[in-house]
Order: C-alpha cells, then sequence, then structure tokens
C-alpha cells in the first residue's frame, strides 16, 4: 500500500493537521489557530463555527501540495468540555473547552457522592466535565439543552463537519457516564448525576479505528479532501499522543508538557483514585491513568505574553543554563489555571531578590512546572509499577533544558521521538488502522515511531531538595489562601 494519512490533531487553541507517509515521517503540516474567550468569569468559550473553519483551513495548508494520495483521515481532540448539536447537526450555543470552571457549584453538590462516583466510573466529576457542564446548563441555559439533540466532544464536532456522521469512542465517553469496568455508558453513573434525561443525547460509542464515514462533497470544497475519503471515529487527543511516541504497553510512562500537566500510565487492570482518572484506552483491556492539572507550559505562554514580551525558545534555554549554577533560590508555583491541590492554590513566584536575573526567573518556571508533574507521577507510582524511561512531548519537549529538568526529577531517562506533532501521528495511525495499511496497532508502531533524544538523570539529589522546598511552600501558602 502507497499513499499518505491524515492526522487532525484538535487542541483547545489550536488545531493541527500533519500528512504523514507510511513510515510516519511529516510530507505536509498546517496549523491554524481558534482562540478562547471569556464572556464572563470562569468561562471559557469558543464559536464552533470558527473550530470547524480553522480545522479545515489547517487541513487545506496539507491538502494542497500533497505529494501523494489522501488514504485516510484520523482526528484526536481535547477530552472534557461540551460541543452541543442540534438534530440537524448545527451548533446550538458556543463550544466550551475543559479550561472552563462555571460549574464548580455543581460540583460541589455531587461531593457526597464522590466514592460511589470514583468506584463505578474511575474518575469524579471536575467543573470543565461533560457531567457538570450538562448540569449547569440544564440549570441555567434549559431551552438549549432541550434543543440540543447530541452531547458531544471537540473531534466528533469536527469528524461530524467532515462525514455528516455522529458518534464518539471509548476513549472520550468515560470523560464521565461510562462504566470504568466496561467502557459503556451506565444508566446508575447518569442517575446518581441527576443526569438521566440526557440518556438518549450520547452519541453511540465506536471503536477508535472504525470507518465512521467518509468525506463528504460539501467537506471536499471546504478542505481540498476528496469526496469519500475514509474518516475514522478517532480518540483522545492524549491517547493519540501516547500512541503516537510509541506507548502502548502497561507500565509505560507518558508525559505531556503542553496546556495541561498530563501524567498517564497504561495498565491491564483497573485501579481508582482521586488523584487520578482511569478512563479506557485504545485497545479493550487496557486503561490510561490520567493524573493531571492545568499547570504545565502554558505559564511559559503566559510569562511570554504579559511579562517578558516574545522570547526565542533558544535564548530562553540559554538564559537559564547561565544561571544553572547558581542555588534554586526562586520558586514558582505554576497554578495560574488550576492546581492539583485543590481551588486555593494560585500561582507565585517566591524568594526573588535583586540580584536575581530573568534567566533564574525562566528557570523556577521551568522547575516549578516539573514539580507539579512530578506530583502527579508520584501518585500513579504509588499504584502502578512504571518503567524506567518515560516519553515526552508537548512544547516542553522542544527545549534541550526542560527535559533534563524532568529526567532529573523523576529519576528516569526521558524520551523523545523524531515527531513533533505525536497527536497528530497518532491520529494517523488510527486512520491507518481503519484501511488496514497494518494489521494491529504494535506493527504500526514498530513501523513508524523512533526515539530521537535521550536524557539521562544526571542530580536526582538536587531536585529531590528542590522539591521538598517546592511541596513546602505549595502548602504554606495554600493554607494562606484558604477561605
Amino acid at each position: 500500500m502507497t499513499g499518505l494519512l491524515l492526522g487532525v490533531d484538535a487542541g483547545q487553541t489550536a488545531t493541527k493537521a500533519v500528512l504523514f507517509d507510511l513510515a510516519g515521517r511529516p510530507v505536509a503540516s498546517g496549523s491554524t489557530r481558534c482562540p478562547t474567550v471569556n464572556p464572563r468569569p470562569h468561562w471559557v468559550e469558543r464559536d464552533m463555527d470558527d473550530v470547524w473553519a480553522a480545522a479545515a483551513d489547517a487541513i487545506r495548508q496539507c491538502t494542497v501540495d500533497a505529494p501523494g494520495p489522501i488514504l485516510a483521515v484520523g482526528i484526536v481532540g481535547h477530552n472534557d468540555g461540551l460541543y452541543l448539536v442540534d438534530a440537524a447537526g448545527r451548533p446550538v450555543r458556543a463550544g466550551i473547552t475543559a479550561m472552563d470552571s462555571r460549574a464548580s457549584f455543581e460540583v460541589d453538590g455531587w461531593r457526597p457522592l464522590f466514592d460511589e462516583l470514583l468506584a463505578l466510573t474511575g474518575l469524579v466529576p471536575f467543573a470543565g466535565s461533560p457531567a457538570a457542564l450538562s448540569a449547569h446548563l440544564l440549570r441555567h441555559e434549559p431551552t438549549v439543552m432541550e434543543s440540543a439533540r447530541w452531547l458531544l466532544f471537540c473531534k466528533d464536532w469536527l469528524r461530524l463537519r467532515l462525514t455528516g456522521e455522529i458518534a464518539t469512542d471509548r476513549t472520550e465517553a468515560c470523560a464521565s457516564f461510562c462504566d470504568v469496568q466496561t467502557g459503556e455508558y451506565s444508566d446508575r453513573a447518569l442517575e446518581l448525576l441527576g443526569l438521566s434525561a440526557l440518556r438518549d443525547k450520547l452519541p453511540p460509542i465506536r471503536g477508535c479505528s472504525d470507518i465512521a464515514g467518509t468525506v463528504t462533497s460539501d467537506a471536499a470544497e471546504r478542505t481540498g479532501l476528496a469526496v469519500g475519503t475514509p474518516v475514522v471515529v478517532g480518540a483522545h487527543d492524549v491517547d493519540g499522543a501516547a500512541i503516537g511516541d510509541g506507548v502502548l504497553h502497561a507500565g509505560q510512562l507518558s508525559l505531556m508538557a503542553g496546556t495541561f500537566s498530563i501524567n498517564q500510565v497504561i495498565s491491564d487492570s483497573v485501579a481508582v483514585d482521586p488523584r487520578w482518572q482511569a478512563r479506557g484506552f485504545l485497545t479493550p483491556g487496557h486503561w490510561l491513568n490520567m493524573s493531571t492539572s492545568p499547570a504545565s507550559a502554558t505559564n511559559l505562554d503566559w510569562l511570554l505574553r504579559t511579562v517578558t514580551g516574545p522570547i526565542p525558545h533558544d535564548q530562553i534555554d540559554a538564559e537559564i543554563l547561565a544561571v544553572s549554577g547558581d542555588p534554586s533560590d526562586v520558586v514558582f508555583h505554576p497554578f495560574l489555571y488550576g492546581s492539583p491541590h485543590g481551588p486555593a492554590a494560585s500561582a507565585s513566584f517566591l524568594g526573588m531578590r535583586g540580584w536575581h536575573s530573568r534567566g533564574h526567573l525562566l528557570r523556577a518556571l521551568y522547575e516549578g512546572v516539573v514539580c507539579n508533574h512530578r506530583t502527579h507521577v508520584e501518585a500513579l507510582r504509588s499504584a502502578f509499577p512504571t518503567a524506567p524511561s518515560a516519553r515526552l512531548s508537548g512544547g516542553g519537549s522542544r527545549s534541550s533544558v526542560w527535559p533534563q529538568l524532568f529526567a532529573d526529577a523523576l529519576d528516569v531517562d526521558i524520551e523523545i521521538t523524531d515527531t513533533t506533532e505525536s497527536g497528530a501521528l497518532g491520529a494517523a495511525l488510527l486512520a491507518g488502522l481503519g484501511i488496514a495499511a497494518w494489521p494491529d496497532l504494535p506493527t504500526a508502531l514498530a513501523a513508524t515511531v523512533r526515539v530521537a533524544r535521550r536524557f539521562t538523570p544526571v542530580d536526582p539529589q538536587r531536585f529531590d531538595d528542590l522539591y521538598a522546598r517546592y511541596l513546602s511552600t505549595v502548602q504554606s501558602l495554600t493554607e494562606a489562601h484558604r477561605p
């Protein structure tokens, strides 16, 4: 078989489309931003038609000079949030992203049910989850919920626009309403949440590499794809990034340093804990255990946007290396948008003195982000055996400094593959499986995923000391900020 596979990775602010050959090498790419808006405090929304337009533009950037036939399309996208459409497939309101926190009142009301929900679904709701947002809209926008026919995730909305077909997959459906053991919708979970009336609005669950439909004439005109091109169901972007990084087996640790601090380990049995979410993985009989918070490399984006102005990433690395021999006097808490320490925790720089340079602050930010990842990884390690190496992707993986900090903080080898777009590659791999380009996922990974860089621990003891100070200051300030 010869030809190309298109992988689309729809994040919370931008969508990337990448064409890969069957060896996993990128041959064309496109990227378009679709910024979020904050019409009210705690609201984080996007116009759904703008989300589709951004995806279509990113795809067209790939198709305009595609060096061969495009065999199939796969899509992965951000999970949680809520994208509502009516019976005609049209949006009934703006899409809501996982960064939204308007539904904290609804979550507080479910706290007495957390233990039962955790045991049943593998997770507890948070403000940006479909359950919490649905409950909030039922309370505050009942006519909107009445007009909604389907409750979709971001990638399901985009696939609907490409094919006209409604579906989701087990990696996304398990965000709120599924039995963690079976991966199927749970009537009991809906009952506990008071959302039984929404059962018929949940999309059918299909396999991630199943062909959901083909590109329609309208979508072809908008994207440059050929009419009839197969489009597979797709998956949650973190699952896509995991396989795009070659992570497939129990015990393998996958880290994503981007908008969210994503820390996940695959298991072949279920273990539930409020510190992580046990979600169905791409392959039956496996679970992806995710410990996350919105507190990773996005902190650097904020600093560059609001404080320092743009700085090239190689210059950031150089400024950090220039002060690497100095003590880590400055501590940064990366909690601009949330934390694993409860809602009272907030972002802060501590220990700044007049002799500190910009390099000291940048290093503290890098270290604080890595410390937050370590908090999540230590939670996972308390229940799951992990391999002596981990795969890192996301914006943090492109630095020459950040991965070494991860290696020292976690005392493991950090491996980075030769693709900068692991989510898009994962989507393309699912597309290839859908058209039988490979017989199975292990064969696909062997043909397409290669480790390009490896960082081994240099001074884990120094980071142990830094991490102890970090945790102490987090605890002290969280107590001070508690109402």
